[in-house]
């Protein structure tokens, strides 16, 4: 046998493949982390920094961005506590006032007299305590004050907004931002404005008593006991989710299952604050304004003739006209029900119509004009949206996540074959699936879909499909909303928990995560060394082959001789620009390579790796 050396080429197949075993996808890359796949070959993700100057309060659920007449850009999201405008790089509350009751358009405001209602105030301390008579708020919930007094000696609470604690029906406590040098009893005057209520942020299954069907599930002694919780439920408490939309300059917005606020960018009041829809429907789950004729729409609403809430209803107002619903002659105003599913969960602008999803199925809403204003055509059945934000349109093309899987509709709903379908599903956290958010990056031809994994409550990790490679790869994030650079020069982020800020995603030229070294790796599935896999081989010479700047690689090579036989690793061998090659000794008949960065600002994109490799007899 000759023992001459030879070098073979390490190319695998765009996108990572883990649908088989790891021994079964040979040829393929089968793990990774912060890679992408272009002209066939893997490179790291860029980094992303830190946009806006301050944070926020809560989690974004979602995300859009805008320009006006005079090119100036905006953006806007809301989170389970407040709903935000940003512009100039500053972020701007504009949550609205609570209602009083329903359609009145009349903001929850109590005046503070210093008789019947007061402020008291402790020397050295920043809390304030409010004596209100029923007040009806709950802890986490948001005031202001207009026309405030001072306080305490020191402290002014005009235009503030305050988080509260409640300490009984009557009288609740806030935090100001100095601290008072006198302590007064029930005095000052000002008029308190209470915000929109506090949503829920973590989606929680219901257990026990009361949370599912009456007297459900057995014990270990056989029928479940009064006092005896249930080990498993399908009932959620749902968080609190926002749908946003343009209406020309400004924005129309709605958190599910309340009513639509209207923001008009040139707003001047102080406080800003977005207002009512007066007009529009009590109930409103999601909201979206149909392509090309302007109508708002409300998707999961109640009947305008009874005022019953129907989860499958789609009510639209009057063309260019949100502000009102009733149907009449003279009115393009409407509503229809959709006949495939329990609820509508979201839709997406397509071309020329709107796409709905319910949780079984797909339809096609077309404008057609009077006297009907819209059609409606069932797409496809089986191939619901697993959330409200789970739907993206990408070039004329929906693409969105189901339960069990991925889908496209191109004029006819087709799975979308993925290659990490079940990696992605079998690590997902399905309690939380209202999270799930689809994103575009059309720089890099890329959807995105955020999700949280199965052991986190938020979304921790993404999975993209390439629709120029066809190729699909996935890694972690601290992102839950997306939005592609058709306003801002970058794809724009908003991060969770301590990092609710807002985000350039992947600026040209930064490979760091705000200013820090950002892992990422690729990662071979197992390949025979010798294509007949009788022979043991030899390796012992590695030529590298990178578009490598900034710093360095990690490269290893793992040997085996069987598929669960014991591995040896070799290395990792750091890799530097100018690194002709690497040597080392490794002996099988399979292997795995994995590259690697870990510092701060490295980019690399890979080649076609050679190993120097010759036989080295039978074992």
């Amino acid at each position: 046998m000759s023992t001459q050396s030879k070098l073979a080429k390490l190319n695998f197949r765009p996108g990572i493949n883990r649908e088989s075993t790891e021994y079964a996808e040979e040829g393929s890359w089968y793990d990774g982390n912060k890679v992408r796949f272009r002209q066939g070959r893997p490179e790291n993700l860029r980094g992303y920094s830190k946009r806006s100057t301050s944070s926020f309060d809560g989690t974004a659920r979602d995300l859009i961005a805008w320009s006006d007449n005079d090119t100036f850009k905006f953006a806007s999201f809301g989170t389970e506590k407040k709903l935000y405008e940003y512009n100039d790089n500053s972020i701007l509350d504009i949550t609205p006032i609570k209602e009083v009751s329903v359609g009145t358009n009349v903001s929850a405001v109590v005046t503070i007299d210093g008789t019947n209602n007061g402020f008291y105030t402790t020397d050295g301390s920043t809390r304030v305590s409010v004596s209100v008579s029923s007040h009806g708020i709950d802890t986490g919930d948001f005031i202001t004050f207009t026309s405030a007094t001072t306080i305490g000696g020191t402290i002014d609470l005009t235009g503030g907004t305050f988080a509260v604690s409640v300490l009984g029906d009557n009288q609740f406590s806030f935090a100001a931002s100095v601290t008072a040098n006198a302590t007064e009893n029930k005095v000052g005057t000002a008029t308190l404005k209470y915000l929109l209520a506090t949503g829920t942020d973590v989606a929680i299954q219901g257990l026990g008593y009361g949370a599912g069907i009456y007297n459900a599930g057995v014990s270990t002694t056989g029928v479940r006991a009064w006092s005896e919780a249930a080990s498993s439920s399908n009932i959620v408490t749902r968080i609190s989710q926002w749908t946003l939309d343009n209406w020309g300059e400004d924005i129309l917005a709605c958190r599910r299952g309340g009513r639509i606020y209207f923001w008009d960018s040139t707003r001047s009041s102080t406080p800003p604050r977005a207002g009512f829809v007066s007009a529009s429907p009590s109930i409103n789950n999601y909201i979206i304004v149909s392509p090309n004729d302007r109508h708002l729409i409300s998707l999961g609403s109640n009947e305008y003739s009874t005022g019953t809430y129907n989860p499958l209803l789609v009510r639209w107002s009057d063309q260019n006209n949100y502000n009102n619903f009733t149907p009449t002659i003279s009115s393009t105003s409407g509503e229809n029900i959709l006949a495939d599913g329990t609820e509508i969960v979201g839709a997406t602008k397509s071309r020329n119509s709107t796409m709905i999803w319910t949780d079984n199925s797909v339809w096609s809403m077309q404008f057609v004009g009077p006297p009907f204003t819209f059609s409606f055509a069932q797409m496809g059945s089986n191939c619901g949206l697993i959330g409200p934000h789970a739907a993206i349109d990408y070039d004329g093309i929906s693409y969105w996540m189901g339960d069990d899987n991925f889908y496209l509709f191109d004029g006819r709903v087709k799975n979308l074959p993925c290659t990490v379908r079940r990696y992605i599903f079998d690590d997902f956290n399905t309690t939380q699936k209202d999270k799930v958010f689809a994103g575009i990056n059309s720089e890099f031809k890329e959807v995105i879909w955020l999700y949280p994994s199965s052991n986190s409550t938020e979304c921790d990790r993404y999975v993209i499909f390439n629709t120029e490679e066809q190729a699909w790869y996935y890694g972690t994030g601290i992102y839950t909303t997306y939005f592609d650079k058709i306003i801002f020069d970058n794809t724009m982020t908003t991060g969770v928990s301590v990092s609710s800020f807002f985000y350039n995603n992947e600026p040209d030229g930064i490979f760091t995560a705000n200013g820090v070294a950002q892992t990422s790796f690729i990662e071979s599935a197992v390949f025979e060394i010798n294509p007949d896999g009788t022979n043991l081989l030899f390796a012992d010479r590695l030529i590298p082959d990178f578009t490598l700047s900034g710093g360095n690689l990690g490269f290893s090579i793992t040997v085996q001789n069987f598929p669960v036989n014991d591995q040896i690793k070799k290395g990792p061998f750091t890799i530097s620009p100018t690194t002709k090659k690497v040597d080392f000794r490794a002996r099988g008949r399979q292997a795995i390579v994995r590259v690697s960065s870990g510092e701060a600002g490295t980019s690399w994109r890979y080649g076609s790796l050679r190993l120097s490799l010759q036989p080295d007899g039978l074992r």
